[in-house]
């Protein structure tokens, strides 16, 4: 086990109280993930844990949070929820009984618990289902989804990870529910969808997600050819979707360029001047473009940025006799594109030629 963890549950122990890690943690370190996340669930009350850890931060629906090194750590209080309104639990009393706390999470194999000692402790089955390769919801399935409809997206979001299947039961409940996703926050469903186009198993996520019906609420399409990418605005770029989820505008504009990008068909020198080396590099993936042919078109142009260009502005003015106006900012579009191309290099004497020799055409 690792050594902050089990300094952490050691501490608590200690202190008198019962401390195990559980959910997302144990099920990917038994399936040889490692992960940064570590919850930590425990008969302490929010109140006695902030005496053990001064330090932590408060959290809501009872617990703490702080981190150690690069670590996230969260310990909630064993709880039993008694009521839920908008997928939160309004009244939940806190408990002294970890079986009746497992109980109330979601699936199985997000139930599975680590003593300090290393020990596995299994209390709902859900070592048998993660060596049956399967996401399956603790208690009835409906209740669950209707109670916190995230359990949707979280379960497929899963399965794509892993390359799990869902069970049976959770197949049909999300099927017969998935309406539900809809009164979730975009912001939950971007982060759900984030999460599966960046799983190298993206294309086993799209295609669980199209048969439960839930791309087309969500109003996704063009979705069938994609190409696995690292970079999310990549994967975005590739498919078309009209659900209004929170974008931000750098983002969107990433989005838009790489799929500029991509339906050209192409790369040359003039794309990676206009969208920047790292977004043409994106594309390329997609297109299937060798990125040391990118690299090189790159490192070849004269410039990488107008600000580069050997004159500026009101030098084009003082040559040709005129005001600073719209024009001279045109004249100056117009030599960025002839550098670019190779027509004239870029030198300030070459551009002042260029400029006398064709004064006729701008004045």
């Amino acid at each position: 086990m690792n050594k902050i963890i089990k300094n952490v549950l050691t501490k608590m122990e200690n202190t008198g109280y019962e401390a195990y890690v559980v959910g997302g943690y144990v099920r990917d370190l038994l399936s040889g993930i490692f992960s940064y996340d570590i919850d930590i669930c425990t008969n302490a009350t929010p109140k006695e844990l902030l005496t053990i850890f001064p330090n932590a931060s408060s959290k809501n629906l009872g617990g703490i949070e702080f981190k150690i090194k690069e670590y996230h750590i969260e310990i909630t209080t064993y709880r039993e929820e008694i009521k839920y309104k908008g997928r939160k639990p309004v009244e939940f009393n806190y408990i002294n009984n970890l079986v009746i706390d497992l109980q109330r999470r979601d699936f199985t194999i997000n139930a599975i618990c680590m003593n300090s000692k290393g020990e596995i402790i299994d209390l709902v089955g859900g070592i048998d289902d993660l060596s049956d390769l399967k996401v399956k919801m603790i208690g009835n399935p409906e209740e669950k989804i209707k109670e916190d409809p995230l359990r949707i997206l979280r379960g497929i979001r899963i399965a794509t990870i892993l390359n799990f299947n869902l069970d049976s039961n959770i197949y049909k409940a999300i099927k017969e529910n998935k309406e539900l996703v809809l009164t979730l926050s975009n912001t939950r469903i971007k982060e759900e969808l984030d999460k599966i186009l960046l799983s190298k198993n993206v294309k086993k996520g799209l295609n669980l997600l199209n048969d439960l019906g839930l791309l087309n609420l969500l109003e996704v399409s063009n979705w069938e050819k994609i190409v696995p990418v690292k970079n999310l605005e990549g994967m975005y770029a590739q498919i078309k979707i009209n659900y209004n989820l929170p974008f931000t505008k750098e983002e969107k504009n990433n989005i838009i360029a790489i799929r500029r990008i991509v339906n050209s068909g192409s790369i040359n020198k003039q794309m990676i001047y206009k969208y920047g080396l790292y977004l043409s590099l994106v594309a390329g993936e997609i297109l299937g473009i060798d990125k040391k042919e990118i690299n090189k078109l790159f490192k070849n142009l004269p410039i990488h940025d107008k600000k580069e260009i050997n004159i500026k502005a009101s030098d084009i003015a003082s040559v040709l006799q005129i005001d600073y106006s719209k024009s001279v900012g045109m004249i100056l579009k117009d030599i960025e594109n002839l550098i670019i191309n190779g027509k004239i290099r870029n030198k300030t004497s070459d551009i002042i030629k260029y400029i006398k020799e064709h004064k006729s055409e701008w004045i």
